[in-house]
């Protein structure tokens, strides 16, 4: 069953019991209006005020950088999203991400465990720092909580939006932005300790050999040929020594052509379908990652279960690396209601009125929408191979 079934019996479930619970029990802070779950909560606005009273002035000049850190990534971005206009139809820039999830035309699949951790970290990470600079420019803080829409789940800080129209500009630009700059900067932490483990620990700890297949996706020209847990040593007579070796392998694959796989359980051959993300790109329909072994000395000090801490604790940093970059870069493109487009309102409000501020900001968001939507809708008729 795919993935998907699974949040939607889940969103149902849920849904059911906290009906049930609702039809009992008078419960202000928990609100239902299907497809959307609302709960809300007063418990962490202490904490939340007590980190922004430490260091109001570290927080200010923190922001003060990441509103210009936001908006050149808001600029990259969207420069980004126009360029990827001329290969839409062959390589749709824009997917959706779901743990555990196969979407049709997404290049990245993103295990349930590690993906589900971090998007809660994500969650977490991007709303308490709204919340904090809230705080320092001594807003109000109404409530905090989560909620979900259907089966995608999200947070949420309430400030006072009357106290928020009172303070200044710069001071709705810096809580506007401390989300995302949070989600960068988490990003680029995780990258350097995953870069530290993969210097360090791991070469410490484990021997290299191969790559193992992870998944073969449903209905993909591989389906019959290969299964998950096999080791892939070879492609087309090149040898897979690691992960470089199957990248360098696969891009030089062609559709329509014969491919020829060694692993540790025979030789197959099959015809090659195309990418659903690049049709110049011959495509099998497998995921692999990196096959480690324990070292000996280390499995006979250590034994066999301790040592694969270091594997797993990589993985979730390359998750919460992967999903906070791309959805902090994401939550400011200049389109409302992301954080970046509100933040586009108000710096155009400096020099603009606020009627001609809103028709720009209304303009870049219809015609973003539009690209993100298509880009959408593209990749999954690519990867059903409907077009």
């Amino acid at each position: 069953m795919n993935g998907i079934w699974y949040y939607v019996i889940g969103f149902i479930f849920v849904w059911t019991i906290l009906a049930l619970y609702k039809m009992y029990h008078e419960d202000s802070n928990l609100e239902l209006g299907f497809p959307i779950i609302m709960w809300r909560t007063h418990k962490f606005i202490d904490f939340v005020d007590k980190l922004a009273k430490k260091a109001p002035k570290f927080w200010k000049w923190y922001m003060n950088i990441g509103i210009v850190i936001c908006f050149g990534a808001m600029g990259l971005m969207t420069y980004l999203l126009i360029v990827s206009l001329g290969t839409i139809t062959t390589t749709p820039s824009v997917s959706i991400l779901i743990p555990g999830v196969d979407i049709p035309g997404s290049p990245i699949f993103i295990p349930f465990l590690s993906g589900f951790i971090a998007l809660i970290i994500l969650l977490i990470v991007h709303e308490f720092s709204h919340g904090i600079l809230a705080r320092v420019e001594n807003v109000d803080v109404k409530s905090m909580g989560l909620l979900l829409f259907f089966i995608i789940p999200g947070a949420f800080v309430e400030p006072d939006e009357e106290q928020v129209s009172k303070v200044s500009k710069l001071s709705r630009l810096r809580i506007l932005g401390a989300g995302s700059m949070a989600n960068i900067v988490l990003a680029v932490v995780a990258l350097l300790l995953v870069a530290l483990l993969a210097n360090c620990a791991i070469p410490a700890v484990y021997d290299q050999q191969g790559v193992e297949v992870t998944q073969v996706v449903t209905n993909a020209p591989a389906v019959g040929h290969i299964s998950k847990g096999e080791l892939l040593t070879g492609i087309n007579n090149k040898t897979i020594k690691n992960s470089t070796d199957y990248v360098h392998a696969v891009y030089n694959l062609t559709p329509n052509t014969t491919v020829e796989l060694k692993t540790n359980k025979g030789t197959s051959s099959f015809k090659l379908g195309e990418n659903p993300n690049n049709k110049t790109i011959g495509y099998m329909g497998i995921r692999c990652q990196e096959h480690f072994v324990i070292k000996e000395d280390i499995k006979n000090t250590y034994g066999d279960i301790l040592p694969w801490f270091w594997l797993s604790l990589e993985d979730l940093l390359k998750w919460i690396y992967i999903i906070n970059l791309s959805v902090g870069l994401f939550n400011l493109l200049p389109m409302k209601p992301l954080d970046g487009g509100k933040m586009l309102e108000e710096v155009l409000s400096y020099k603009l009125s606020e009627d001609t501020s809103y028709l720009i900001t209304l303009f870049t968001s219809v015609l973003i929408g539009i690209i993100i939507i298509a880009s959408l809708l593209i990749g999954i008729l690519i990867g059903f191979n409907i077009i």
